[in-house]
């Protein structure tokens, strides 16, 4: 390390020309749009990546092998079958890599196909569940320190009410400052109906939108959605490192959220997670009608804003104001303590990192220090450059009209809201599969109209069924 530093200082232009560091996360993918949305490498990873935050990801398992993923991914459980860590193998299915590619938009590192979590310097905890065991997947994640859940997965009820486990559950969390993040379901345009875990009170239910603040056409349409994120056009990694294109749902809403909630709890390591989703709700961008709507909640998450904005101890939070009316109506079935509540370390608070934790945040810390000084290289390299470029086209007539005012394209046209990272509206999308596992039975969903557009006749079937293995809603 010490004789890669000399060098550096050696060859400003060996710098600019040499491949990323060691251990260091390159920038996104293209197609990973809310990046520039969301202003993530200038203004939300100078403040933090994640480092020191486990998130849960109860799912269908992560390939944690990837390099995409390596060592970004902490063992957990396989509650399926009763034993393992939570990971898996190769696969080429949409379900079955449901959750690697959850755990990519939160903790990619961008080793083999490129694709980079928001949050990469946090570690995603493997739990393979399934629809019938989500309270015992959410106290094993609890148990073993895990400070933010995601729930990428749902069901419809019976009764259309949250299940009393998995109520209870959820309960257990919040009693032990831990925040829970669901997606709100992929099925607006198809009966609307309500979906668990996103319907458990005190639960942050999250909504889709597209690139320009739209809410998703599928999103659920429900009283229950609290807040919205970039959830369509997007890149799935499959569990055998290749990328699915063209897929959405609100499944990536709720792990991108999850990431954000991880970053404000890396900033403020002692704020409850209470004050951490009151946080997220009063620093969103409106979307759609004005004010709270039933599709993109208070508004769409904007990172940087809860990172940084001065939120006062009075504001609203109708998550946990929903839960303590619950709490208090409830206080039978409050899991706050105990081992009555199936927890192994139900009396701890806090559990400390892991040894593998720590060891990758020591890396990461060091990583960090390293790229300070690249990047001042790299800054007076670049600045010598632009210098010497100006002063040789000092004279030169221009060559045509420039792109005219704001984020838009040549001749002015408006781009997207500025503070949304002023992504620019783009051509019609072809359809999109969704981006998320099956319902509990049922048949299949029909194929995904175009985004922004009018519904399509379905596209010819072969004796496969769908073309590209169609993720059903949720």
């Amino acid at each position: 390390m010490t004789r890669w530093l000399a060098g550096v200082g050696a060859s400003s232009l060996l710098v600019l020309t040499s491949a990323t560091p060691a251990g260091a996360v390159p920038g996104p993918r293209n197609d990973q749009w809310w990046f520039t949305a969301w202003e993530v490498q200038q203004k939300v990873w100078p403040i933090t990546q994640g480092s020191g935050v486990t998130i849960g990801v109860i799912d269908s398992g992560i390939n944690g092998n990837l390099p995409d993923l390596k060592g970004a991914v902490v063992p957990g459980t396989d509650l399926t079958q009763g034993s393992g860590n939570g990971y898996v193998g190769g696969s080429t299915d949409l379900q079955e890599s449901h959750g690697t590619s959850m755990a990519a938009l939160m903790v990619g590192q961008g080793g083999g196909t490129g694709y980079v979590g928001v949050a990469p310097q946090a570690k995603a905890m493997a739990i393979k569940a399934n629809l019938t065991n989500w309270d015992k997947s959410i106290r094993f994640a609890v148990d073993r320190g895990a400070k933010v859940i995601n729930l990428s997965q749902g069901l419809t009820p019976p009764g259309g009410q949250c299940r009393p486990e998995t109520q209870q559950a959820v309960s257990y969390a919040l009693e032990r400052d831990v925040v829970v993040v669901a997606s709100a379901g992929n099925s607006g345009d198809r009966g609307n109906p309500s979906m668990e875990p996103a319907n458990c009170v005190g639960v942050l239910a999250v909504g889709a939108v597209d690139n320009e603040k739209r809410a998703w056409f599928a999103t659920e349409r429900q009283p229950y959605v609290d807040i919205a994120a970039p959830g369509a056009s997007m890149a799935a990694l499959l569990a055998n490192g290749q990328i699915s294109e063209r897929v959405a749902g609100t499944s990536g809403s709720a792990a991108l959220t999850s990431s954000v909630v991880a970053l404000v709890r890396a900033k403020y390591p002692q704020m409850s997670g209470r004050e951490v989703v009151q946080r997220l709700l009063n620093t969103t961008k409106d979307a759609g009608p004005p004010g709270k709507d039933n599709m993109t909640g208070v508004g769409v998450i904007i990172p940087v804003a809860a990172l940084t904005a001065q939120v006062p101890k009075s504001a609203s939070n109708s998550v946990y104001a929903e839960y303590d009316q619950w709490k208090q109506a409830n206080p039978n079935a409050v899991q706050g303590g105990g081992e009555q509540a199936g927890g192994q370390n139900a009396e701890k608070k806090d559990v400390p990192p892991s040894e593998q934790t720590k060891a990758s945040d020591n890396a990461n810390r060091n990583t960090m220090i390293l790229l300070g000084v690249v990047g001042a290289v790299v800054i007076v390299g670049a600045l010598v450059a632009f210098l010497l470029i100006r002063k040789s086209k000092k004279k030169a007539a221009p060559a045509g009209p420039g792109p005219g005012p704001g984020f838009g394209p040549q001749g002015g046209q408006p781009g997207p809201p500025p503070g949304w990272g002023g992504q620019q509206p783009g051509p019609p999308m072809p359809p999109q599969q969704q981006y998320g596992p099956p319902p509990q039975g049922g048949a299949p969903q029909p194929p995904m109209q175009p985004q922004g557009g009018q519904p399509q006749a379905p596209p010819p079937q072969g004796p496969g069924g769908p073309p590209g293995g169609q993720y059903p809603p949720r």
